[in-house]
């Protein structure tokens, strides 16, 4: 795929999150002060801090679509990593906040919500479900933390809105029938709504600053590099291939061996050819080779780098 192709993409199913986020953040909150609802304002603030998230990975796409410069030789690729990092601490953020004014309703009498805030809900889970379908695939495709985490962020509001359509049923009924302890079952959903987020938060950031720390790829997942440098006649072995992770594409650094009796050109030649061959691997951004010189023991020389 084209890179200006992949984040145009990318680019609208951010804005998209923006804009769907402001508008079910808006109905909710409004709704759910309307029907004082503690659950749906909860279920608000999350989709408020999808705004927050959305925006940052907006902000994290533009910056990895600069191309690599002296300072960034090999690209600006982790900057979706580190827009991933900051949604997931913002989600942490919003979780406990949640948590705090649930905890705080069980101190001071509650009145049950009015009936209007399930019929919010329900277009909350519905949108949400939609929004998160829609960037998982084009995360995957796009190979795009960034987008990837996003997308868990809808799925995390689908979530958080389940449990607050649950809790509000509950205390909407328990207020018709007159049930005061049912009437706590909308804090409650609240409460749990903030630990949900909070577990989200912990989960997303986990991975998304293992990626960021220039973990490489296992060797189950870089066996077709390996294929495509052991098909090159003038390699008499791979000694090594490290692929590292730079957001959506892949930087290979790999040291082979050649025949030793060969001229400098020649190995500058071979080192280029593998190059070339890797990078028609359309993921690839750029390989670095060192050449050694081919022993029968296994011993080689100092490495030599060919760029």
């Amino acid at each position: 795929m084209e890179k200006d192709v992949r984040f145009k993409k990318a680019e609208f199913a951010a804005m998209v999150g923006v804009v769907g986020n402001i508008v079910l953040a808006a109905l909710k909150w409004g709704i759910g002060i309307y029907a004082n609802s503690k659950a749906l304002v909860a279920d608000a603030v999350h989709s408020a801090s999808d705004v927050a998230g959305s925006l940052a990975v907006y902000i994290g796409l533009r910056a990895a679509k600069a191309p690599p410069d002296a300072d960034h030789p090999y690209g600006h690729g982790k900057a979706e990593s580190i827009a991933a990092i900051i949604v997931a601490v913002l989600l942490m953020l919003v979780g406990v906040e949640i948590g705090r004014s649930s905890i705080e309703s069980f101190f001071k009498p509650i009145e049950a919500p009015k009936s209007i805030a399930i019929v919010a809900v329900v277009v909350s889970i519905v949108v949400k479900e939609g929004m998160f379908r829609y960037k998982y695939r084009l995360g995957k495709q796009l190979k795009s933390d960034a987008l990837i985490v996003n997308a868990y962020e809808h799925r995390s509001d689908v979530y958080s809105s389940i449990a607050a359509l649950i809790g509000i049923s509950a205390a909407v009924i328990g207020g018709k029938l007159g049930i005061g302890w049912l009437v706590y079952a909308d804090p409650v959903t609240g409460l749990l709504v903030a630990l949900l987020v909070i577990w989200m938060a912990w989960k997303l950031g986990k991975e998304s600053i293992h990626n960021a720390l220039d973990h490489v790829l296992h060797d189950e997942d870089t066996e077709e590099f390996r294929a495509v440098v052991q098909s090159i006649p003038e390699v008499k072995k791979l000694d090594e291939l490290h692929a590292r992770e730079h957001g959506h594409y892949v930087i290979i650094d790999i040291k082979l061996s050649v025949d030793p009796h060969i001229t400098v050109e020649e190995g500058h030649r071979i080192g280029k050819s593998v190059k070339r061959k890797l990078m028609e691997n359309k993921n690839v951004q750029n390989v670095m080779v060192h050449i050694n010189p081919y022993s029968q023991n296994g011993d080689t020389d100092e490495n030599v780098e060919i760029q």
